[in-house]
């Protein structure tokens, strides 16, 4: 294939992906870095690399628009963001070592896990979201409020040291796969601080940006970022960011939910199956 035709499907890919990380709050590197090392080929180190510039681009296209209707949660945000940095400086150093295979199958069932830890819960009720904030999360003032079809809903923000714990583990796994591990950011605030999804979602995308920009900058220092695969796969993910970004103000939650799950099924399973058998 010629470079125009391989940049020309990268784009479109990287359009799909951005779509998909701002819709569901995943980031587009969840999409994009199984679609260029088993579509593609691409040596994973450089997929990795890309798709955390395109993690950026996510967070930067959605982001704003999320504050700026009242999703996103950032007192929330930024203090989880103490742990994902941490995670995430960690996690890159380890790709360093790592074989493409291990990152392979480590990503997989990141995703497969990811799956099974979403569809469990179901939708918020008024009781769950009228119950009383945690210990903690009441001194830091984290409770908040987003618009919804029925008014202005208020929720409570619970178990802020389980979600901070987790968050690390996502930073590490940004890192080591360059997914900006919106995926276990969602599953954090949704499962275990019982912060609604779309809210969970929103403020997911507020948080990858800064996540994967803690990393990126030791790929950039080891090689791992090619502009000529970088600005197409940056391009593509935040004209799908924004687009996704208007869609989800919309959307129900439990189709969000059974989109997240479905998606990161299939990318679970080719990750884990071309991992085993030494296809990456």
């Amino acid at each position: 294939m010629s470079v125009i035709l391989i940049t020309l499907i990268v784009l479109g890919a990287s359009l799909g992906a951005g779509f998909l990380g701002a819709l569901t709050g995943l980031g587009g590197g969840v999409v994009i870095v199984p679609f260029l090392t088993i579509v593609l080929g691409v040596d994973i180190h450089y997929a990795i690399g890309a798709s955390l510039v395109s993690v950026i681009a996510t967070s930067s296209g959605a982001a704003s628009a999320y504050v700026k209707e009242g999703f996103s949660n950032i007192r929330v945000g930024m203090f989880l963001e103490i742990g994902t940095t941490l995670g995430a400086i960690a996690g890159a150093l380890l790709a360093a070592v790592a074989a493409p295979s291990v990152i392979a199958v480590i990503f997989g069932f990141v995703l497969m896990g990811s799956v099974f830890s979403s569809i469990r819960r179901q939708d918020e009720s008024p009781n769950s979201l009228a119950a009383g904030p945690g210990p903690m999360a009441a001194r830091l003032r984290m409770d908040g409020e987003y618009p919804s079809r029925r008014g202005i809903v208020r929720y409570h923000v619970r178990r802020i040291p389980g979600g901070l714990g987790l968050m690390s583990v996502a930073g590490i796994l940004s890192g080591l796969l360059g997914i900006g591990s919106g995926a276990l950011k969602v599953i954090a605030m949704d499962r275990v601080m019982r912060i609604p999804f779309k809210v969970s979602t929103a403020t997911s995308n507020f948080m990858i940006g800064v996540t994967a920009a803690s990393s990126a900058g030791i790929y950039l220092h080891r090689g791992y970022i090619d502009p000529g695969l970088t600005m197409p796969v940056m391009l593509g993910v935040l004209a799908g960011s924004v687009f996704g970004t208007r869609v989800l103000v919309k959307a129900r939650t439990r189709w969000l939910r059974w989109l997240f799950a479905a998606v990161i099924f299939i990318l679970g399973a080719e990750m884990i199956f071309n991992g085993f058998t030494g296809r990456i």
